[in-house]
């Protein structure tokens, strides 16, 4: 009952956000609803203050929600499928190139890049914290966030084929980012000592390829399941099972769930949806997904922005997290367009691709769930604290401002 309890609240809130969003702030919805989120948060801290224990339920029930728990394990793999499900599969295919250089060696670098510089940072702000977790925070914070991405990239009106670049890099790099994440996480647990380079190169390849295997099995199978069938009512669930049961699967398996439904999505958006689906069929699991993706993504930046009651803010974390957006930015900066210099040689790239990729490359709601999945051992209070810092700033001030550069830049999306 708790749950229940806990889950209908959010629904109001994001209910009653939406609302004054649209009617008042008219802001893109997903900016709008952790904007909201983010004021009544503040303000509730400062009424508290005043007024102890007047608002000490609805912080409790914050505190209460595992945020890292919620996101991994339950938002995440519908709004990755919805994601696939809706990208420009022929445009991806064309950009898969530079996407998938985006997605790994780009995370990789940014994750290295960021390390060695928040060290000094925090070295500077007098937080003692090890190499080590400092390379931690570079692989939470240095993948794009595909929730914060797609959701916000339906408002900027990029060129098609830049648009894709951003969004199947989001795609990817997120499952990517998760087993460089793990790699790091079992090295700080553990020691380097105790972790071996054929213990993380069989990490990666399990995660990563069992996951890249998984999604295409399970995309064949749902494919040939559609296409035996014209139900759409039967057809919905399955594609409802195919994420909620292969996401548990490769949980199981200790496969990337996240490159698994990926992959399963963009098989159904392609084959199934051309070959498997009938007009019916086809228009009731685009609204059905369409309609989830979007009620998911309400509640998860509503939660974004009621997480400031969840955390040790500290006047040091702060200017550390200030700084942070900077070296993260500019991280982005050297890790795409380093590989975007040296793919010019043989393809073409829309103007401005460099800069559109730094301030499109938004961090969300994924980066803050790893953050809060480290120990207490980990830095966890100043770690949450400047990832949360790095969020709000790349969600609001990049997220509002995206639209406006690309007109600025006299970009057309027909492009």
């Amino acid at each position: 009952m708790e749950l229940f309890h806990a889950f209908t609240i959010l629904i109001v809130l994001s209910a009653a956000f939406g609302y004054i969003n649209e009617r008042f702030l008219k802001l893109p919805v997903a900016i709008g609803l952790m904007m909201i989120a983010l004021v009544m948060s503040l303000t509730m801290v400062s009424l508290g203050s005043v007024f102890p224990g007047v608002f000490d339920g609805l912080i409790s029930l914050v505190r209460g929600i595992n945020f890292s728990k919620v996101v991994m394990e339950v938002m995440l793999s519908f709004l990755l499928f919805a994601g696939a499900l809706h990208v420009d599969i022929k445009t991806l295919a064309k950009e898969r190139t530079p996407i998938m250089v985006f997605a790994t060696l780009g995370v990789l670098a940014s994750t290295f890049i960021i390390g060695g510089l928040m060290y000094a940072v925090f070295t500077f702000v007098g937080a003692k914290i090890d190499f080590i977790y400092c390379l931690l925070f570079g692989s939470l914070i240095s993948p794009t966030d595909p929730i914060a991405v797609l959701a916000i990239l339906k408002e900027a009106k990029l060129p098609k084929q830049l648009e894709v670049k951003i969004a199947g890099e989001s795609l990817f790099n997120d499952g990517i980012a998760v087993v460089i994440f793990l790699s790091i996480y079992a090295i700080a647990d553990r020691g380097v000592a105790e972790v071996t380079v054929a213990e993380i190169s069989w990490l990666f390849l399990e995660e990563t390829g069992g996951g890249l295997l998984l999604g295409l099995l399970m995309g064949y199978v749902g494919y040939q399941l559609l296409k035996s069938i014209d139900s759409y009512m039967v057809e919905v669930i399955i594609t409802l099972a195919m994420v909620m049961g292969g996401y548990a699967l490769a949980t199981q398996l200790h496969f990337s769930g996240p490159l698994a439904v990926v992959v399963a999505g963009l098989i159904m958006n392609d084959r199934a949806r051309s070959q498997a689906m009938s007009d019916t069929t086809r228009e009731y699991v685009d609204m059905f997904w369409e309609m989830l993706d979007e009620i998911l993504n309400a509640i998860l930046f509503v939660l974004i922005g009621l997480e400031i009651l969840a955390i040790n803010f500290k006047i040091d974390f702060l200017w550390a997290g200030v700084v942070a957006i900077v070296v993260v930015l500019f991280a982005r900066l050297i890790s795409v367009g380093i590989p975007i210099s040296l793919m010019r040689l043989r393809r073409d790239f829309v103007p401005n691709t460099v800069i559109l990729l730094t301030w499109g490359g938004l961090r969300g709601g994924i980066s803050v769930a790893l953050a809060l999945s480290l120990t207490e051992a980990m830095q966890r209070d100043i770690i949450v604290s400047v990832t949360y810092v790095v969020v709000v700033f790349s969600i609001i001030v990049q997220g509002l401002t995206i639209s406006p550069i690309v007109k600025k830049m006299n970009i057309s999306a027909a492009e």
